[in-house]
């Protein structure tokens, strides 16, 4: 029976809260972003690599790849507090990357959007009458 958590994934868990902190409170660098969130951290099986993907908010693609080049020069520091932050024996070394999900999902949202108000332009256009709550059904004869 395999266990419910392994110990890789404890520690991810713990490094990404403690990495979180750290970026908000103990990174004082003026060259960085103020808005940056940890949304994952993969720890490889070893414990000896930890891949930390951050997204910036607001931030545009150029800036986003000066900010990772901060974040990474300043790796060993930010390892050596995690390493004062959690009862581990060995603190994986830290390298940082970009989290494209959040910006891909706008993108998305955005298109799914631009469709659905070109559908509704195309019904106008038709004669069609739109229904005012997305998702009502119509009465049926037998319920009037």
């Amino acid at each position: 029976m395999a266990k419910e958590f392994s110990r890789v994934d404890r520690l991810a868990q713990q490094m990404q809260q403690e990495m979180a902190l750290i970026l908000q409170r103990e990174i004082k660098d003026p060259r960085l972003h103020t808005m940056i969130t940890v949304s994952d951290v993969d720890v490889s099986k070893d414990l000896s690599h930890a891949k930390v993907y951050v997204t910036f908010l607001g931030l545009e693609a150029d800036k986003v790849k000066q900010n990772l080049d901060i974040l990474n020069d300043a790796s060993g520091f930010i390892r050596s507090l995690i390493a004062k932050r959690i009862q581990a024996r060995i603190v994986p070394t830290v390298r940082f990357y970009f989290d494209k999900s959040l910006d891909e999902g706008i993108r998305m949202a955005n298109l799914v959007e631009n469709v659905r108000k070109s559908d509704e332009q195309k019904r106008v256009a038709a004669g069609q009458e739109l229904d005012p709550r997305p998702g009502a059904e119509t009465k049926s004869d037998e319920e009037e």
